[in-house]
């Protein structure tokens, strides 16, 4: 009994002996590198190009919205930026969208979708579905650019490029044309009743054709990569949301109950208005080119 006491005993010392030892070993393993290191005390890019801090920035740049349901829109526009440091700065930029392309979607609903006393108000007459859809314009906005990385891209092993990605967010303005409100004073242009079938001047058909514009404020945030060719000119790849609340069908979604709470009310409810806007995230895929001015960047040390 009393030697198995002792060989417990042992095995505990050892045991703790060992650990001891081997945190031992990796304390002094870590100060020998940050006092004898080869990179002790060198900076983490000597005599690299300085990209962005205290220059100018113009870029260029198209894109196309993603998701959509019923209509894809495509953009052009520009930004406008300026760096503090090479690491955040601020952007101005804007875009106008004079392509509107529908989707597959849009185009099976005009061709089999079916008006009934139903969905009347909604769907006034299935071809000019394509009338009522909602659209974006334009849009601009104020953001901050954050740019946490910074390295060079290897393509092929071959072609090696400076780059960098960046984060940025902000506030925009958003120009959208949606339908315009139906019935919103309690009116009668399209009652569920009587004919399904409805004349070209009819008042429901006509207010499916009738359309309305307004600006959305919309947080805006993404992120970027920056490809640079020179030290004046890159290639940017970047994604961007512009979340935001509207109408893309044009259609009846909800109402308010007698207490006044949203999307307690019958469906449909009669009217086409604010209350029928819903909430989409509008993502957008953005590629341009960007030029820096001064043209020649400043060195690091």
């Amino acid at each position: 009994m009393q030697r198995l006491r002792v060989t417990t005993r042992w095995i505990k010392n050892f045991i703790l002996i060992t650990l001891l030892s081997g945190i031992g070993a990796s304390f002094a393993s870590a100060q020998e590198v940050q006092v004898t290191g080869p990179l002790a005390g060198a900076p983490a890019c000597k005599g690299c190009r300085i990209f962005r801090e205290s220059r100018l920035s113009i870029e260029p740049f198209a894109g196309f919205t993603l998701q959509d349901e019923f209509s894809r829109t495509i953009m052009f526009g520009g930004k406008l930026g300026f760096a503090f440091t090479d690491w955040i700065g601020l952007g101005l930029w804007g875009a106008f969208a004079p392509v509107h392309i529908d989707t597959a979607l849009t185009d099976q609903v005009s061709k089999r979708g079916q008006s009934t006393s139903r969905n009347r108000l909604s769907l006034p007459n299935a071809g000019d579905f394509k009338k009522q859809i909602g659209e974006i314009n334009w849009a601009a906005g104020l953001e901050v650019n954050f740019i946490p990385l910074r390295g060079k891209l290897a393509l092929f092993q071959k072609l090696f490029l400076d780059t960098d990605f960046s984060v940025f967010a902000g506030v925009a303005l958003v120009g959208i044309t949606e339908r315009a409100n139906v019935n919103e004073n309690g009116g009668t242009v399209c009652l569920a009743s009587g004919a399904v079938e409805l004349d070209e001047n009819d008042p429901c058909r006509q207010s499916q054709r009738q359309r309305a514009s307004r600006t959305a404020v919309a947080p805006t945030f993404g992120v970027q990569l920056t490809m640079y060719a020179s030290e004046f000119m890159g290639l940017t790849l970047g994604w961007r949301a512009l979340p935001f609340s509207w109408n893309t069908s044009g259609t009846d979604e909800g109402g308010r109950d007698e207490n006044g709470n949203l999307g307690g009310g019958d469906f449909p409810d009669g009217r086409i208005d604010s209350e029928d806007r819903i909430f989409h995230f509008n993502h957008m895929f953005t590629a341009g080119l960007i030029f820096f001015l001064p043209v020649e960047a400043a060195r690091s040390e």
